[in-house]
């Protein structure tokens, strides 16, 4: 009669095997998410309550198993100081092959470009915990979001250090034109993530570029790590949360989740378009469509 705990130990020597990289990579994670936003007294500044906090306890424990080295900022660690310090340390740390996963699931909101190198006017952002929905001279004038631009230093730093034989994966399970709307029942709950009212000192109206590409190149130079961007849905659509086994969660949360039980994050990106695949085929995601941002 074979010995259970064998079986069990040669599972485990099995696993190991699959899942963790021969050639000495390291692999890191930064997890973000944020259900409950602070009540402000001005209605106007607050936030609908969300789920991107199950989306982290969704993914945490499958990078673990893959090997990762997982950092999680959740409620109100996750603000804009804990998230960019969080960035700002992977990206000084990471090595030449490493592969680096970092994930956002929260509110997301468009800002009013002040620099001039949006084509639509707008900057995307991810709103940390301290951000308030409007702006208010003296009171929050946007110091707490996480623009697109400030992002993507700490990512192109990252790609740098890792090298073309490494790769950065990056996952925003938020959105730029959603609203909030709570039915009165739970059975009839809807929780979209983000708000389609733009950011803007000069009280300027936020109207979405329409652009129905699925797939968007992203700049590279030599010796950078691929990266790939994957967004739950298009700029001018607004992003669904699911539930599954009970609990609300992000949607391309989930159907990563769901690849990544089975598939070793790694250079190889095919799981992706299953991704892509499987929230085509969802019923309850009709209104939203996957993007991918990738230098290949």
């Amino acid at each position: 009669m074979v010995n259970p705990r064998c079986i069990i130990s040669l599972l485990y020597i099995l696993y190991v095997a699959l899942f963790q990289p021969a050639y000495g990579q390291n692999r890191y994670a930064l997890l973000v998410g944020i259900s409950d936003y602070p009540v402000y007294a001005e209605e106007k500044m607050n936030w609908s309550h969300i789920h991107g906090e199950n989306d982290v306890a969704l993914m945490q424990p499958i990078l673990v198993k893959q090997g990762f080295s997982v950092l999680t900022l959740t409620g109100a660690d996750a603000n804009h100081k804990s998230i960019t310090k969080a960035l700002g340390n992977l990206s000084k740390k990471v090595r030449p092959r490493d592969i680096v996963y970092i994930h956002l699931s929260g509110h997301g909101q468009p800002v009013e470009d002040i620099d001039g190198d949006e084509v639509d006017g707008w900057d995307e952002a991810f709103v940390p915990y301290d951000a308030r929905k409007c702006y208010s001279k003296g009171v929050y004038e946007g110091e707490s979001h996480l623009l697109d631009d400030e992002l993507n230093k700490y990512i192109e730093e990252a790609r740098r250090r890792v090298g073309e034989q490494g790769i950065v994966y990056v996952v925003v399970d938020a959105c730029h034109a959603g609203a909030s709307y709570r039915g009165d029942a739970e059975s009839d709950s809807v929780f979209f993530r983000g708000t389609g009212d733009g950011f803007s000192a000069s009280e300027k109206s936020y109207t979405p570029r329409i652009d129905k590409r699925g797939h968007f190149r992203v700049a590279s130079e030599t010796g950078m790590a691929p990266v790939f961007v994957i967004e739950a849905c298009r700029s001018y659509e607004v992003n669904t949360e699911i539930k599954e086994n009970g609990q609300y969660c992000g949607p391309l949360t989930y159907y990563i989740s769901r690849q990544l039980l089975t598939i070793p994050l790694s250079t190889d990106t095919k799981w992706i378009e299953q991704v892509r695949k499987m929230m085509d085929k969802d019923i309850r995601l009709t209104r939203q469509n996957m993007v991918v941002e990738s230098s290949k």
